[in-house]
């Protein structure tokens, strides 16, 4: 006799004992029955999966001082890293805040633990000692968005520095709307109205000017941390990329079929619900590819495959015997393989503690190394293709994500969804419903409230980081202001808050101002004065 609990996914889509043939859609088959890399990419974007393209080994990296994070970059690569992911001081990286700034002396003993405090370009300089940026494709920095002008001004006016033409970078921006307007709002940010157009401005300069880069990166992973579901991230991230497609076909400066090939590399998230997430990331390339061929006309192949970076679930690694999350970064790691991803990067197993230490970073790349050589699974592209369970639960995945893609088209769209709070109330109803469901046990963390132990057996401690990097930036920030040609730095400035006012190019405007030697926090005074700042729309 069947015992009465109900078996779903963390999305609630109800899951059967068993599947058979009768359980794929028929209006699915075409696409289970195309082969990897033959529209809509259901199955991969290549036809050959990891055999032609392995994916890039990225981690997460930062802390402390700018020598700190050019130190474990520099470490990261020499381990088997294939790029690397540039993490910034919260406290001013993500408020474009000076060290100096009442806000961060108040709690200047927070500064630099959850990222390195870079604040000038000649900050960049110190953080890239000793890396080829030519040879290594990057990521600058620059998750929230009112910062990512300044992340990718700062590298490349180091590139420019050194001799290298900017058309032979590549790396990609962020300058995500779910990180900043969802998963971490700073104190003060603009308006995302106003970061809609500055990503505009991103995406035109970069065309143009670096060529190569991949200007701007929605990270759907920001809101499903933050209690977006599965088929939720599904649907705001096609959303958000919606609003800037639609943008710059506005503006008629960018082929729209450049522009959509920027836009299809994404970031999602992956955790613990094994086989759901494999079928988001195979769902996710194929309602990018009927979004564009759909409502855009879009027919080139490039723009059509959609470039998946994943990083495992920082929420779904625990403190307590966090040994454990060693476990769990494999698993979400072979998820994320089975789903055929581009690029990855696995939480360390003391993130729930500390900014992860050297051990537990190369652990994240070994990971990542053992499941590319030593397991099989990437041999074959999409191994689990065909599998009645999986293609069942994708048609499922897909029809909930796109009734949720229409929902946020009926609040006016992704920008206006963030406006109103709608999003953040979706968050928030599914965060409260996990929580109460760990309450209860039917939710189990091991560890944690199943089986849970008094103390950790292994005695793990947290990684330290700098504890000087306030001071050490307060000296750098007085050597830059002593040290530069003030009254140009102080023009490139005005210059920039012209170019706010009169809605020229942003990312013009700043990339000239941080050559001049300009600082994180006389940008952000800028931004501050033109654009004001955002009220959060949901109340506690």
């Amino acid at each position: 006799m069947a015992s009465g609990k109900k078996y779903e996914t963390v999305s609630g889509i109800e899951v059967k004992a068993s599947y058979g043939p009768d359980d794929i859609p028929d209006d699915y088959a075409a696409a289970v029955a195309a082969l990897p890399g033959e529209a809509p990419y259901l199955r991969g974007a290549h036809r050959e999966g990891y055999r032609s393209k392995p994916w890039r080994i990225f981690q997460l990296s930062g802390f402390g001082n700018p020598e700190d994070e050019a130190e474990r970059i520099r470490f990261l690569l020499s381990k088997g890293a294939t790029g690397f992911i540039m993490e910034h001081d919260r406290m001013t990286g993500d408020h474009l805040y000076d060290p100096d700034h009442p806000e961060v002396v108040a709690r200047r003993e927070d500064v630099g633990i959850n990222g390195a405090v870079i604040m000038s370009a000649h900050d960049y300089e110190l953080a890239l000692e000793g890396i080829d940026q030519k040879g290594t494709y990057a990521h600058a920095g620059g998750g929230v968005a009112q910062h990512a002008p300044f992340c990718l001004a700062g590298y490349w006016n180091v590139a420019r520095r050194r001799g290298i033409d900017l058309k032979d970078l590549n790396g990609t921006g962020q300058s995500d709307l779910f990180l900043t307007y969802v998963g971490c709002p700073p104190l003060q940010q603009i308006p995302p109205a106003d970061a809609l157009k500055i990503n505009c401005d991103i995406v035109e300069f970069t065309n143009k000017a670096v060529p190569n880069w991949v200007p701007i990166s929605m990270a759907a992973y920001n809101g499903a941390d933050s209690g977006l579901n599965a088929y939720q991230e599904l649907a705001a991230l096609m959303a958000a990329n919606v609003d800037h497609l639609d943008e710059v076909k506005r503006r008629g400066n960018v082929p729209l079929e450049s522009l959509a090939h920027a836009l299809g590399g994404v970031s999602f998230r992956v955790a613990m619900d094994f086989f759901e997430d494999i079928a988001k990331l195979r769902v996710a390339r194929k309602m990018w590819h009927d979004l564009l061929v759909k409502r855009y006309g879009i027919t080139d192949e490039r723009a059509l495959r959609l470039r998946v970076h994943i990083v495992t679930a920082g929420s779904a690694m625990t403190y307590q015997e966090p040994i454990n999350n060693i476990v769990r970064g494999t698993i979400m790691g072979m998820a994320a393989v089975l789903g055929g991803v581009q690029s990855m990067g696995i939480s360390a197993y003391d993130e729930a503690l500390s900014v992860p230490s050297e051990q537990a970073h190369q652990q994240s790349v070994r990971i990542q190394q053992i499941l590319m050589e030593e397991t099989g699974i990437a041999r074959v592209a999409d191994p689990l293709g065909g599998s009645y369970f999986l293609e069942a639960l994708s048609a499922d995945l897909e029809a909930k994500a796109w009734e949720y893609f229409d929902e946020i088209q009926e609040q006016g769209g992704f920008i206006a969804a963030l406006e109103n709070g709608f999003i953040h109330q979706t968050a928030s109803a599914n965060q409260v419903e996990l929580e109460a469901k760990m309450i209860t046990g039917e939710r189990s963390i091991v560890g944690v409230n199943y089986s849970p132990s008094d103390h950790d057996p292994f005695g793990i401690d947290g990684f330290a980081g700098s504890a000087d990097a306030w001071d050490k930036a307060m000296i750098r920030l007085g050597e830059l202001r002593s040290g530069r040609d003030s009254a140009l730095a102080m023009a490139k400035l005005h210059e920039l808050e012209s170019i706010c006012r009169d809605g020229g190019n942003v990312m013009a405007g700043v990339f000239e101002a941080v050559g001049a030697d300009a600082s994180v926090g006389e940008i952000g005074d800028v931004f501050r004065e033109v654009y004001g700042s955002w009220k959060f729309p949901v109340s506690f």
